[in-house]
């Protein structure tokens, strides 16, 4: 059986058309069909981000499942506190994520994104651009691998963080240490967001960026 065929076979059992699947990862209609002996590695990477239940050693060798044992299918999120990946979570809710009762909701609401890479780096949560004021860096729309900061000596200064804090909410920014009370808030898009100040105090939580995902 080749790729094509289990790529097929996958959908079928799904029940997933063809055409729903090549918008989802955003190749042309016919992308299924023209498929010969391999698929691309960014093709692959789409494909992982929203279909993180098939199993990519099967599909691309025939190996094992077609299905990941790990993957948590949605009907039974709600019966479970750890599901597989990392949760991309809305980025109003990053004031929650990782304390108390909120962290039950992030887990079981969210979906869940399995990439290794990220993984590896300790990459806690994915939130979704929201905005223009970090581009070029960032556009809107882009998905952000963040992990949280525990210790202020860890900051890496200049490096664009999600900042919860308690007077704004949620921000993207790079920061830098203005004094020993304050830090500057400072966006890519200098033009239309200039920089600010923002006290310490008024900081609950600090997480640094460290990937992003763009479908161009």
């Amino acid at each position: 059986m080749s790729v094509k065929e289990r790529l097929k076979l996958y959908l079928k059992e799904k029940k997933i058309t063809e055409r729903t699947f090549a918008e989802a990862i955003e190749v042309s209609s016919g992308y299924v069909n023209a498929i010969s002996k391999s698929i691309q590695p960014d093709k692959l990477q789409r494909i992982s981000i929203q279909y993180p239940d098939l199993n990519q050693v099967w599909l691309l060798t025939g190996e094992g499942e077609m299905l990941n044992d790990k993957t948590v299918k949605k009907s039974e999120s709600r019966q479970s506190v750890h599901r597989e990946g990392i949760p991309l979570i809305p980025i109003e809710a990053v004031a929650g994520f990782g304390r108390g009762d909120h962290v039950g909701v992030c887990y079981e609401d969210c979906e869940h994104y399995l990439v290794p890479e990220f993984m590896e780096r300790g990459v806690e949560f994915l939130i979704r651009v929201s905005g223009s004021s970090m581009y070029p860096k960032y556009a809107n729309g882009d998905i952000l691998a963040c992990k949280k900061i525990h210790e202020i000596l860890f900051i890496q200064w200049g490096k664009v963080h999600v900042i919860e804090s308690a007077s704004q909410g949620a921000l993207v920014k790079r920061i830098f240490e203005h004094d020993a009370d304050t830090i500057r808030c400072v966006s890519d898009n200098k033009d239309n967001y200039p920089a600010f100040l923002m006290p310490k105090s008024d900081i609950r939580s600090l997480s640094i960026v460290l990937g992003v995902i763009r479908l161009e």
